[in-house]
Parts: C-alpha cells; sequence; structure tokens
C-alpha cells in the first residue's frame, strides 16, 4: 500500500483559458478512501487521471509512496482503475476478464484461478465465474470489474464515477458494498464523483473542486458544519444550504426585514457592506410569531415521507435587490400548503456567512 502526494499538479490543454487542473496540493494517507467531487468541468476526472498516467502534468508532480510517478507509464505506476463503463472484454468469462491482467504478467494458471476465487468471493459473484459480461446485469458487471482490479493487488485503486450507469436503489447498495471493501483491503483509493450524497457517504475525506482548483479537503461532518466558502457551502448538502446576500448594519445583518446578530468580528472580517448569509434547511425553525422573522410564501412542499420541505421565495428582497429562493425543512405530519404564508426564524448557532466578493471566504 502507499500514499498519494499532488504537489502543485497541473495540466493545461491547448486553447482553455485557464488549467483544468490548477497547481492541486493534496495528501493522501496509506489505506485511506478519499473521494474528489464536483460539478461537471470541475477538474475531478483530469486529477484522476493525471495520477494514472492517463493524462500528462505540464508542472508540479505526483508521487505515489515514495516514487516521483510524474513521467512513469501507467503500467509501471501499481495502480488498478474501475471506470464508468465497466470495460470488460464481452468474448471472456467473468473469471476470464477478472485474471486478464495476471495472464499477460505471466502469472503461473494455478495462482491466477486462486487470486480471482478469493475475489469472487468477497464480491459474492462466484456462481457467475462462467458467464459471459452480456449474461449480467449492471450491478454485477460493476463487481467483475472491481474483481479485475482486486486481483492484481495494486497500490491503488483508482475509481472514475463507477456506479453512474446504476439505477438509484442499485447505486445505494453498490456504493456501500465498495466503501466496506475498500475499508477490509485497506487499499488506499481515490473515487471520483458528481454526486455529492456518494461522496459524503463513502469518503474518510472529500475534496471539492471547482473550475480547477480544490475548494477544501476535510471530513464529510467538517464539510458539512464549517465550509471554508460559499461553493462549498452550497454544493455539499442536499437540499443545498440557503444562500442570501444581506445589507450590514451596526450589530448584525438585515434580511428579508428581519435582523440577523452577527458578532464585532465578524462584521469587521466583512470586506464591504453586504455579506452572504448561509443556512440550511434545517436550521430554520417555523414559528407563529411575524417579529423579526423570514417571512415566504409557499410555492412547492415536497414530501419524503421522513422528512417534508418547503420551497419559497422571502417576501422581501435582499441587498441585491432579489426574492431569494428559500428551502426549509419542516414537520413532515403536518407540512403547509402551497399558497400559505411561513415565519421562519434561523437559529443562531446554526449560521454561516462568507464574504460577498471574490471568493466568498468563509468570515469568523
Amino acid at each position: 500500500m502507499a500514499s498519494i502526494t499532488y504537489d502543485k499538479a497541473t495540466r493545461r490543454y491547448a486553447g482553455s483559458e485557464r488549467p483544468a487542473v490548477d497547481a492541486l496540493d493534496l495528501e493522501i494517507a496509506d489505506g485511506e478512501f478519499l473521494v474528489l467531487v464536483g460539478p461537471s468541468g470541475c477538474g475531478k476526472s483530469t486529477s484522476l487521471r493525471m495520477l494514472a498516467g492517463l493524462e500528462d502534468i505540464d508542472d508540479g508532480a505526483v508521487w505515489i509512496g515514495d516514487r516521483d510517478v510524474t513521467q512513469l507509464p501507467p503500467r509501471s505506476r501499481d495502480i488498478a482503475m474501475v471506470f464508468q463503463n465497466y470495460a470488460l472484454y464481452p468474448h471472456m468469462t467473468v473469471a476470464q476478464n477478472m485474471g486478464f491482467a495476471l495472464k499477460i504478467a505471466g502469472r503461473p494458471a494455478s495462482e491466477i484461478k486462486q487470486k480471482v476465487l478469493e475475489a469472487a468471493k468477497l464480491l459474492d459473484i462466484e456462481q457467475y465465474l462462467d458467464r459471459k459480461p452480456k449474461a449480467l446485469s449492471g450491478g454485477q458487471r460493476q463487481r467483475v470489474a472491481m474483481g479485475r482490479a482486486i486481483v492484481r493487488e495494486p497500490q491503488v485503486f483508482l475509481m472514475d464515477e463507477p456506479l453512474s450507469n446504476l439505477d438509484a436503489k442499485l447505486r445505494v447498495s453498490t456504493r456501500t458494498q465498495i466503501a466496506a471493501l475498500q475499508r477490509r483491503l485497506g487499499v488506499t483509493t481515490v473515487y471520483v464523483t458528481h454526486d455529492q450524497v456518494e461522496a459524503m457517504t463513502m469518503g474518510d475525506r472529500v475534496a471539492v473542486l471547482s473550475d480547477g482548483l480544490l475548494q477544501q479537503c476535510d471530513t464529510p461532518r467538517a464539510l458539512y458544519d464549517r465550509p471554508a466558502n460559499a461553493f462549498v457551502a452550497g454544493f455539499i448538502g442536499s437540499p443545498a444550504m440557503n444562500l442570501v446576500t444581506a445589507k450590514l448594519t451596526a450589530d448584525g445583518a438585515e434580511l428579508g426585514g428581519a435582523r440577523v446578530p452577527l458578532s464585532r468580528e465578524t462584521i469587521a472580517a466583512a470586506d464591504g457592506d453586504t455579506v452572504k448569509l448561509g443556512f440550511r434547511p434545517e436550521a430554520l425553525e417555523v414559528t407563529t410569531s411575524e417579529d423579526g422573522t423570514l417571512p415566504i410564501k409557499v410555492d412547492l412542499v415536497e414530501e419524503l415521507g421522513s422528512d417534508a420541505y418547503v420551497y419559497g421565495k422571502l417576501a422581501e428582497t435582499d441587498a441585491e435587490g432579489t426574492q431569494s429562493n428559500v428551502v426549509a425543512r419542516v414537520d413532515p405530519r403536518t407540512p403547509p400548503a402551497m399558497g400559505d404564508t411561513l415565519h421562519l426564524r434561523i437559529r443562531p448557532d446554526e449560521l454561516h456567512v462568507f464574504s460577498a466578493t471574490g471568493d466568498g471566504a468563509r468570515l469568523p
């Protein structure tokens, strides 16, 4: 097993105004499960392919353990990759697919058979070893692709959106299996996804990228509780955090007719006369009082059984002159009706404050 280091690794494509990956600095511990997450085009797959040797590195370096692998070809990096499209040979059986890399490496047939059988037991696909890929479901094919990676016993597993071709229910069960398997094997794993729920439920740590830049890398809980900037705050969490621009006052901020108290330290750190307030749907409580609350008109009620979410707009405009959209979690047994007006209060200890300029950095 091995650690991984991105040392200011940069990838530029000809004709592009900015790097696809810009000076990525990231340390991944031996045996860690790290998830790279971000919107489409943020550079997460490029980062993975740089580590795999499938993309050139224009500046900086990539290390696996104590080896600088920046200039090494993929076959010399001791990695195994699991792709989105499975990449199985259709004319081979499951057993032949799983053992193919070992066969090419000239390993004895008895050793190949043993390793394939061990991996098949781990993945519960022993009964499919004699089948061709076309006779398998999507989830079974993905387990075969995992098995092919496992039999190689690499230093690093790389997974590029391996669950995106599966239906929603199968994704949930398969991601649980992958996370449990990784912890059992203890192999350093880098996993790419655009699904932040997948990232939060699988990774020891999660690295959030945007426009080729690393925004924050931390545990799922830390990302949720203390996002480093407004982008991370809005990306992590489902439904997303409410982000509303508010005008600063002497003792806080004014939002939708309500006064939101802020510390002197926060007010002093603000750049300009506005700040961006962040509050998650569960940080809002419904109140009967109209004094100092945020009134919203209910546009939609989303009932999910164990939870219910209300979508609406602030009755008054924010500091940018727009009626901001707000999502609130409400009691699922007594949800409001569409068209109702709710009065909401932000729990003070669950308020996040960000700069309204630049990269929207978190304010103290």
